[in-house]
């Protein structure tokens, strides 16, 4: 554990237990979970902070949150962990707020038509057909008109924490809608359906790389059962993309009421 960090303990809806560990202020929560990941920390293992120190000294205000995995699943079906750290994020911090939340490809959260954060996954595989972990790093800016400074009574009900500051009430609320979507990982359709819903791309138009080429295509849809990108290529039939650094996603949408 950091100096000067403090970890609560937490339990998920199917009764694991989750280590929540917080900072007054950090540089990169990614950094201290990789880290940890080498050093063994277990499973369910959460960094937190809701003040980033940026490179010019400057500090930013928002939930920025690592979630150590230790997963049992098949590389196959990481890219859906993008999918589903999208919906809890949607779902949760939905909750705090009265404007509409949407969700671009993969894992980008959008509220007043600007994209507001993201979620991103990045992972170490012991072997070809499983992971020794998985990381998944939440950022996300919370300015008062899009999540006014104050909490439901269901919130505060929940945590019974009077004096939490609302930014950690979002973050842990977000822990939970999180570990309470992963119980159902291997069964998609538990949180697809929200994410596809949530989803606000279709028929918008994004930059296609496609080696050396750049092509502007529109967006069909998503898949289902894998979470690739479905646009539509030049020759009408759809281009099904599973590697976000193949698409360049517009920073405005628009989101419809």
């Amino acid at each position: 554990m950091e100096h000067g960090a403090n970890v609560l303990t937490m339990r998920a809806n199917d009764g694991a237990i989750i280590k929540f560990e917080s900072h007054v202020a950090l540089e990169s929560t990614a950094e201290i979970a990789r880290r940890y990941a080498a050093e063994g920390y277990p499973d369910r293992y959460v960094v937190f902070t809701d003040k980033r120190v940026n490179a010019d000294g400057s500090i930013e205000d928002g939930i920025f949150m690592s979630v150590l995995l230790r997963p049992s699943i098949f590389p196959s079906q990481a890219p859906l962990l993008g999918a589903m750290s999208a919906t809890a994020m949607a779902v949760a911090l939905g909750e705090h707020t009265d404007v509409p939340l949407g969700i671009g490809w993969v894992s980008d959260l959008y509220a007043d038509g600007i994209r507001i954060g993201e979620s991103t996954l990045e992972g170490k595989l012991d072997n070809f057909t499983s992971y020794e972990y998985i990381i998944i790093t939440y950022s996300v800016k919370v300015s008062e008109n899009i999540f006014p400074p104050r909490l439901t009574d269901m919130i505060k009900e929940v945590f019974e924490e009077g004096n939490t500051s609302t930014i950690m009430i979002m973050a842990k609320n977000l822990v939970h809608r999180f570990f309470a979507l992963y119980a159902n990982l291997k069964s998609s359709s538990k949180f697809m359906d929200v994410y596809m819903e949530k989803f606000i791309l279709r028929g918008k138009r994004v930059k296609y790389f496609d080696g050396q080429r750049k092509r502007t295509l529109r967006v069909l849809n998503v898949d289902s059962k894998n979470g690739s990108l479905v646009l539509e290529g030049h020759d009408g039939k759809p281009l099904a993309v599973s590697s976000p650094s193949n698409v360049q996603i517009p920073k405005r949408i628009k989101i419809r009421k």
